[in-house]
């Protein structure tokens, strides 16, 4: 279970007061301030032409992102790809402990530098899907 702390709760409540749409999955990732809402709330936590993420964006003086929430297991390859986009990967591999996804050509920008990118995403795995994250 992720644990909140009082600078995420004010993201979510800003979030919340500005979209209409109630979440509880707020997280940094590539210094983007990423929501993850149910997939039919995605649209209506935009806003009309993106207006509700622009106005967030000026307030917070960081880039929004929303994106839909996993329901499993089976949705952890998307959630990954859509968290990491543009950049793409060459393969993907969920195990028993493990996911395992194979960067290719963009091996060095999904690890960062000292790894942060890295970090950033081992925890987000660990948080929603309860497994370990590596680069191969």
């Amino acid at each position: 279970m992720q644990t909140i702390d009082m600078q995420e709760m004010r993201y979510l409540n800003l979030f919340e007061q500005m979209t209409g749409v109630r979440t509880r999955f707020c997280f940094t990732y590539n210094e983007n301030l990423i929501f993850c809402v149910p997939k039919p709330l995605v649209s209506k936590a935009v806003g009309q032409g993106g207006r509700n993420i622009r106005k967030m964006s000026e307030i917070l003086g960081k880039r929004i992102r929303v994106i839909a929430a996993p329901r499993g297991l089976s949705d952890s390859g998307d959630f990954i790809k859509t968290i990491i986009s543009p950049l793409t990967l060459k393969n993907f591999e969920v195990t028993d402990t493990e996911i395992i996804a194979g960067g290719g050509k963009n091996k060095a920008a999904l690890i960062g530098r000292n790894k942060r990118r890295l970090l950033e995403m081992q925890k987000i795995v660990h948080d929603f899907f309860e497994k370990d994250f590596r680069i191969a």
